[in-house]
């Protein structure tokens, strides 16, 4: 006779026996039903209704994105009519990345390229006209946005931050660009892309919405942060967020004695609660930074990369950053 499971005393006469065993089959398939259900109605993101991306149409476009923040706003606008690649892998770093011959093959290959631009990934136009593709194919999100108050970048006089889609409602502008390069690269489509991004627009109007409750929980007092570099400007004027301070000038320049004893005068002055950095970056120096000032190091955000779930997608990059940033400086 096998034992009971665990923390299980099943009776042993004969009748109950066979009726406890009905029940228990009956729970296990109940359990079975509402396992799979769950797992139709939360993706990766562990967003409520969302899903596996479905596969790519047969005649989908060929769309290359330099990172894969910018792929998976074409994906999510285009759905099942794109086929999309970037070249930065997950967690790379646009800012340093160095393009490969087999980027070049990529870009050959495709209907559509997007980037930023705006200092992000500019080392990839050089790379257009090595694969002989004319002008018209690329969609260039960052210059020239309408609606957009560009806010000064760390690269010197004249220098814009390009990190714009930080702000959702910029990203809303950016998916906007998206869709018109879509229906205009495939007009016998147009319908379906409208309502595509659309509903893509929908959700990210909610997911701005809900960034903004969120935050506005925190007191005045606390909203004040640290960055590691200057890559949250447009996040934090969005959603009334102050930047005291940056660790570094820009990704691969460390600060010099004088400027990080600068820093922690700031930090202790303003009362600021912690210093955020990005995940695919070493936090050593902020880690030392923060021990001298006595506050805590977060040092798991996203901005230039996704990861994996659940920040694989640029939805659930945002609710990642804006639950760390509220658990941080509540």
């Amino acid at each position: 006779m096998r034992p009971d499971p665990p923390g299980l005393s099943v009776p042993r006469e004969d009748g109950r026996v066979r009726g406890t065993r009905r029940q228990l089959a009956r729970f296990a398939v109940a359990a079975v039903v509402l396992a799979l259900a769950a797992g139709c109605g939360t993706g990766p993101t562990g967003a409520p209704g969302a899903s596996a991306a479905p596969s790519p149409a047969a005649d989908a476009l060929v769309v290359v994105a330099t990172t894969t923040v910018f792929a998976d706003l074409v994906r999510q606008a285009g759905g099942t009519l794109v086929r999309v690649t970037s070249l930065v892998p997950a967690g790379g770093d646009p800012h340093t990345y160095a393009p490969t011959p087999s980027d070049v093959r990529s870009i050959a290959g495709a209907d559509l390229v997007v980037m930023n631009g705006l200092g992000v990934d500019d080392w990839l136009k050089p790379l257009l006209a090595e694969a002989k593709r004319p002008a018209s194919a690329l969609v260039e999100l960052g210059p020239d946005e309408p609606g957009v108050t560009y806010l000064a970048g760390s690269g010197g006089t004249g220098s814009v931050n390009p990190h714009l889609w930080l702000n959702v409602v910029y990203a809303e502008l950016y998916v906007k660009r998206i869709v018109a390069a879509l229906q205009a690269a495939a007009p016998g489509k147009q319908a379906v892309l409208k309502a595509s991004g659309d509903a893509y627009l929908a959700r990210l109007a909610a997911l701005d919405g809900a960034i903004r409750a969120q935050i506005a929980t925190l007191p005045a007092a606390n909203r004040k942060l640290v960055s590691y570099h200057d890559a949250f400007p447009y996040f934090a004027a969005a959603y009334g967020l102050t930047i005291v301070g940056t660790v570094v000038p820009a990704p691969g320049q460390d600060p010099s004695a004088g400027q990080v004893v600068a820093l922690i005068d700031t930090i202790r002055a303003s009362r600021v609660k912690a210093i955020f950095s990005e995940a695919q970056f070493n936090p050593k120096v902020e880690q030392q930074l923060a021990a001298e000032a006595g506050v805590t190091v977060v040092s798991n955000l996203y901005n230039d990369a996704l990861g994996a779930p659940p920040v694989d997608t640029y939805e659930g990059m945002m609710r990642w950053d804006a639950d760390r940033v509220v658990e941080a400086l509540r």
